[in-house]
């Protein structure tokens, strides 16, 4: 036990486990406080109680009685007071009690804990093996038949940080009593201590209300709800120790050895305009962009502005609730998000963008501009390149040319939930100019397999490119060529990287939703820049999932990208897949049914069944109020 540490136990016996503790950290400053049920007479009968009650009170701990784990607020001795450490081992409702009475009990005692729990601060319970209800439980019982001690946890707020072996016989003096409400010991061989600490808070949904420069325009717009949380988080700034970094680095130290990447780093607008759809994404579904209409009329009123990090872009944030921005001057703003457009009626639109490339072609396009009119001293000064002098790079790639240019950034995508696809990304793209005789697609492809083949990357051959992947993901990245003004000489190659699901794929990451964590857990298991090959250790361990359907009536205009897009804001990022299970048609009226199952499922929060119904409410209450459907 850590030094200058407060201890609470509660439920105790015959208060050998306390007294142990107590013999154990003699030398440390560390106080014990030692609460059970019974009133004082019933608990002295218990064989050894007054003489472990004595070893407490000598080593300066402190017992009480008659203390209920499950209303600990309501003891006066401990009104005011927070403990870095709650201790419950083996607890039981009495006599031959079931699991659900024993499950209420343990829902009661988390609830009641953390009224006196320190922030930093930890709950352990242990648990006769096999009641927890966990994979660390061999054998495994049944869901229904077990304890289902970190489902009851999350009622609290607190996520299942480590489950370990319960080792007694580091306690020589530690007897078990109360089995049954008998004076009989618990079955402690294989026994379990469960490790339970507090979750962060859901991020709540914002208005993210933007000004950017866009092909020279300025344009006011509202970020989607459901992205809020995916802008200006600022995982490839320089000094990032986030994982999605350090695959960019990994990456481009690779390529350094024989292509170096000369990296723009200037930031560029989240918004292109309709019309380059067409020229410049070429492979990305425009049923998958993210559609914006700019607010009809200029910013009325003065607001805090959020660091966006470039010049051309300002963002404002505003707390939502029920779908309205409470902020004065606001009515006059009109934010349309549409997901179902036509390009050649609908010109005026704007899109977040779904890929890099145009900003990549803007890039070039302007770098031979400036090459026509500066000298190439001063070119290079606007580039760098990544772990190689500028000579150096001229003899890359055998020769074919002097080096890659590349740029990275969070893109969009309105896609349908599932495991892994992503509504935002960081991507990184890479193009260079090479000569034909060079077999530059041979040379990038070569490069990627060295770097990416250990970590189970593979090349597929597909219409419109190579794409690479990995399984179970699937796609994280394509190659593809394009002719250039002198297609006889020289042909165009670029290579487009997935840089989140690397990042999961290259350090264990056992769900991609982990990326965008506010967590402090996450980024410090990264704060000596592990190598790709480091396994993420999870600081949620064992998170259960709840299945709800949602039934509703639609009329004949239904957009299930829509749909996806309110799912991912009510739900707060939560749901991990949805799936149709139903459809029905009337045969009189223009409207029809949609039957969909939704699992909830979280790694970075603390998730139970009662916050996932909550989510599950709120999105019928959007669904109704936004899509006009009538829920079944």
């Amino acid at each position: 036990m850590s030094p200058s540490r407060s201890v609470l136990l509660v439920g105790e016996g015959n208060f050998s486990f306390s007294s142990s503790v107590c013999r154990l950290d003699s030398e440390s400053e560390s106080s014990v406080t030692a609460t059970c049920l019974q009133h004082q007479e019933e608990a002295l009968r218990q064989e050894g109680a007054a003489a472990n009650i004595q070893t407490i009170k000598d080593s300066g701990g402190t017992v009480l009685f008659e203390v209920d784990c499950t209303k600990l607020g309501e003891c006066a001795f401990l009104k005011g007071r927070v403990f870095d450490r709650v201790v419950f081992n083996f607890p039981h409702c009495g006599r031959k009690s079931g699991v659900k009475k024993n499950r209420e009990l343990l829902k009661n005692f988390f609830l009641s804990c953390v009224e006196v729990l320190a922030e930093d601060g930890e709950v352990h319970v242990s648990l006769c093996n096999g009641q927890g209800g966990t994979p660390a439980d061999q054998p495994k019982r049944e869901w229904h038949n077990s304890w289902q001690v970190s489902a009851m946890a999350a009622e609290a707020h607190l996520i299942l940080s480590a489950v370990r072996p319960f080792e007694s016989d580091n306690l020589p003096s530690y007897k078990s009593t109360g089995y049954r409400s008998q004076d009989k010991g618990f079955h402690v061989e294989k026994a379990l201590l469960h490790v339970f600490s507090r979750s962060t808070s859901y991020t709540p949904v914002q208005i993210v209300q933007m000004e950017e420069l866009v092909e020279g325009e300025k344009v006011h717009y509202n970020i989607p709800a459901e992205l809020s949380d995916y802008v200006f988080r600022r995982f490839l700034c320089s000094d990032s120790i986030h994982p999605v970094k350090l695959v960019q680095d990994f990456l481009l130290e690779g390529f350094a050895e024989r292509c170096p990447v000369s990296m723009k780093e200037e930031p560029f607008p989240f918004l292109i305009s309709a019309k380059r759809l067409q020229t410049c994404c070429h492979g990305v579904d425009n049923l998958q962009c993210y559609w914006i209409h700019p607010l009809q009329k200029e910013l009325t009123f003065h607001v805090q502005e959020k660091d966006a990090a470039c010049s051309n872009t300002k963002a404002t944030l505003y707390p939502s609730k029920s779908d309205k921005v409470r902020s004065k001057g606001t009515e006059c703003l009109q934010p349309i998000c549409c997901h179902d457009v036509n390009l050649e009626v609908e010109g005026d639109l704007y899109m977040l963008r779904p890929s890099l490339r145009p900003q990549l072609e803007e890039l070039l396009i302007n770098k031979e501009d400036i090459d026509a009119a500066q000298p190439q001293e001063e070119i290079d000064k606007g580039f760098e390149v990544e772990g190689s002098k500028k000579e150096e790079a001229c003899q890359g790639c055998n020769g074919a040319s002097s080096l890659l240019f590349g740029i990275s950034g969070v893109v969009f995508r309105g896609v349908p939930i599932s495991l892994w696809a992503l509504p935002a990304f960081h991507e990184l793209l890479l193009t260079g100019v090479f000569p034909l005789e060079s077999e530059p697609v041979k040379l990038i492809l070569h490069e990627l397999e060295t770097l990416l083949s250990p970590y189970g990357v593979s090349i597929v051959t597909e219409e419109g490119g190579l794409h690479l992947v990995a399984q179970p993901i699937g796609l994280i990245g394509k190659v593809f060529s394009s002719d250039t003004a002198d297609s006889n000489k020289h042909v165009t190659v670029s290579a487009s990287l997935n840089l989140d699901l690397l990042a999961v794929l290259l350090f264990s990451v056992p769900d991609w939703r982990l990326l965008w964590s506010h967590d402090p857990r996450f980024l410090k298991q990264f704060s000596l820049r592990p190598p790709p090959g480091t396994s993420f250790q999870p600081f949620s361990l064992h998170p259960e999932s709840f299945s709800f359907d949602i039934s509703f009536w639609t009329g004949p205009a239904w957009v299930e990208k829509r749909f996806y897009a309110i799912v991912r804001e009510a739900s707060r990022g939560t749901v991990e897949q949805v799936k149709l299970i139903d459809t029905f048609s009337h045969p009189d009226l223009s409207q029809t049914s949609y039957c969909y199952r939704l699992v909830y499922h979280s790694h970075t929060h603390a998730l139970s069944h009662t916050q996932a119904l909550r989510f599950h409410k709120q999105l019928e209450v959007l669904l109704s109020s936004r899509l006009q459907v009538t829920i079944r």
